[in-house]
């Protein structure tokens, strides 16, 4: 695709540039950090301190269209010096309002320090001693195949069952939340003009409602009782679809992000057998490697602010009501922070001060189990399957592959993800401690 193509697109529709739109991304950062885009009138962010400044101001920018973005439908014109009654008076009509992402201060700090009560340190620890087990339970389901579909046979149940065991469901439900969810989208479905549906997680709603009230009906000595007795700073106990909301949307963007985070790593690993090696040998590398993987195929590609007020980002005039949009996948390559930032080096000495899981107040609250998934499952696979390769049959020979990526802007990773390996005997599990 050429520059004047570039000139003329519309990035907010779906087409072949979804496939691969990193140059895209370079073509807007020619324009400058921040360039307003002439379809809709986005500004569409490349820039990392720019990017940074967006995420840390939650006075000027308001998350209520975080992921609507240009469609989000407001009532009345978004007119005037200073935005914020207008945004309050009608941001439950926008999606996902009820997702503690999209709220601002004080609710959102509020909701966000009852989530600290929810993923404390020492249920994180827990679930860590699970996840080893997990991931060596999920490899015996397709080790001994020499071969597996990555994303449906690992990634997928794996994750799903993570978070499952971070918010304490119930071992006899497991198989339940495999069946209803590992084949339906529980994040942020698009429509294919990027929009998004109101209320994705109906499942989630309807099964964490009725674990939390049970277990205020009937408290026991369990993960969910703590979830259900877990109370705002003040000391006041939260209505339950509060705390419903709160686990729901943890499961679903855990979920969906550490699926996409788990694929471009074996990508990576499948496409170079060199780094392969290099970490089998060296496995003191392996957190840095999960770093550039976030950085280098961030799961959110993008998402949006709302200017309450006006202000100037890079150097641009954003008046009240503009559409701001955040692109961390950009900001994750600007050679301002990263020297060859296309490059994946195991050894980059900033390779975390990424933004894949956002910064500031709304920063990824599942960073922590995300970094700790990806880590577990990095050392089990390289355990037990020796010469991890990517299929041909499936995606063809190297220097010509065929993947497929989502048909929107908002989240990207391989759709499918075939491996060829050798089995390895299987050693012991790091054990629980």
């Amino acid at each position: 695709m050429s520059t004047t193509d570039y000139d003329t697109i519309d990035f907010f529709q779906p087409g072949p540039l979804y496939q691969n739109p990193y140059p895209y991304y370079e073509y807007l950062r020619e324009h400058g950090p921040v360039w307003r885009e002439p379809h809709h009138g986005v500004l569409m962010v490349t820039g990392y301190a720019e990017c940074v400044e967006v995420y840390r101001d939650s006075v000027t920018y308001s998350n209520c269209a975080l992921m609507a973005g240009p469609f989000a439908q407001w009532p009345v014109p978004l007119e005037g010096d200073d935005i914020s009654e207008i945004i309050e008076q009608y941001r439950d009509r926008l999606p996902l309002s009820d997702q503690l992402v999209t709220f601002d201060p004080p609710k959102h700090t509020a909701h966000r320090a009852l989530l600290a009560r929810l993923i404390t340190p020492k249920r994180l620890k827990e679930n860590e001693d699970f996840l080893w087990q997990l991931a060596d339970r999920q490899i015996d389901t397709f080790l001994d195949r020499g071969e597996c579909e990555f994303l449906r046979d690992y990634a997928t149940p794996f994750t799903l069952l993570a978070v499952a065991d971070l918010l304490g469901v119930p071992q006899e439900y497991h198989e339940e939340f495999l069946q209803k969810l590992q084949s339906k989208q529980t994040d942020h479905s698009a429509d294919n003009r990027g929009k998004v549906e109101h209320k994705p997680l109906e499942y989630l709603y309807q099964r964490f409602t009725s674990f939390i009230e049970d277990r205020r009906r009937q408290p026991r000595a369990d993960v969910l009782t703590s979830l259900a007795a877990a109370t705002f700073s003040d000391g006041t106990l939260p209505e339950v679809h509060d705390v419903m909301v709160l686990a729901s949307g943890l499961f679903a963007a855990g979920h969906e992000t550490t699926v996409r985070l788990l694929g471009v790593m074996f990508q990576f690993l499948g496409e170079r057998p060199e780094l392969q090696q290099l970490l089998r040998h060296e496995r003191d590398r392996i957190p840095n490697f999960i770093e550039e993987c976030l950085r280098l195929g961030t799961p959110i590609q993008a998402d949006f602010r709302l200017a309450r007020v006006a202000t100037t980002l890079g150097g641009v005039a954003v008046p009240p009501g503009t559409s701001v949009m955040v692109i961390p996948a950009a900001a994750n390559r600007d050679p301002r922070q990263f020297d060859n930032p296309n490059e994946l080096r195991v050894d980059r000495t900033n390779a975390r001060q990424h933004v894949a899981f956002g910064s500031g107040i709304h920063g990824c609250a599942g960073a922590p189990l995300a970094r700790t998934e990806a880590r577990i499952s990095a050392e089990r696979l390289l355990d037990r399957m020796a010469d991890i390769r990517i299929s041909e049959k499936a995606h063809g020979p190297a220097g010509a592959r065929r993947y497929k990526y989502p048909q929107t802007y908002i989240v990207r990773g391989v759709e499918r993800l075939h491996l060829e390996f050798s089995p390895q005997q299987p050693s012991r599990a790091k054990a629980a401690t």
